[in-house]
């Protein structure tokens, strides 16, 4: 039987996430959990024709680094993650898809976090532009896949959706470091 929320309460309410207090009742145990509230992010995998995937470098403050990165970005509120992910790889690289196929979807941390993502495989790709966000400071890099999921394996590339997006991509393409 699944545990009882008795109550639930809402502590910060944040731009991209909020954190919520649950008390929670399993069995004749109670508890509290503390959770960060996400809409969900799309990730995008664009793979061209010449078998490079295009990455982006940017900083991230939690890591105190820059990371190379597929692109990805929150869900709006309602919004279908494909088409967050086909918004996604326009305004981050600056491209379109003529296909886009779902590789997998996970939670990042189910611990403590609602965020679910969900991985898509892109290609067929033509060149518009890029549309950033006004606090998207980012540098495109492309690289050949094979040499990007060797990378993800050796530890240059260290973000965990971009690992699990390489990977599968790589799978999906016969496409082995």
């Amino acid at each position: 039987m699944k545990p009882q929320t008795l109550a639930s309460e809402t502590i910060l309410k944040g731009r991209i996430f909020d954190i919520r207090i649950d008390s929670i009742r399993e069995g004749d145990v109670e508890y509290e959990r503390e959770i960060v509230v996400h809409k969900g992010s799309a990730v995008i995998v664009p793979i061209f024709d010449d078998m490079t995937v295009g990455l982006v470098r940017q900083y991230r403050h939690a890591a105190g680094k820059y990371l190379l990165e597929v692109p990805a970005g929150s869900l709006e509120a309602g919004e279908d993650p494909l088409a967050g992910a086909i918004r996604e790889l326009e305004e981050e690289i600056g491209v379109v898809a003529s296909r886009v196929e779902l590789l997998t979807e996970f939670f990042v941390s189910p611990g403590f976090l609602t965020e679910k993502m969900f991985v898509y495989l892109a290609t067929g790709l033509t060149e518009t532009a890029q549309n950033l966000d006004g606090d998207e400071i980012i540098a495109i890099e492309r690289l050949p896949l094979k040499l990007a999921i060797e990378m993800s394996r050796n530890g240059r590339i260290e973000d965990a959706k971009t690992i699990v997006g390489l990977t599968l991509a790589g799978s999906k393409l016969g496409i082995e470091p």
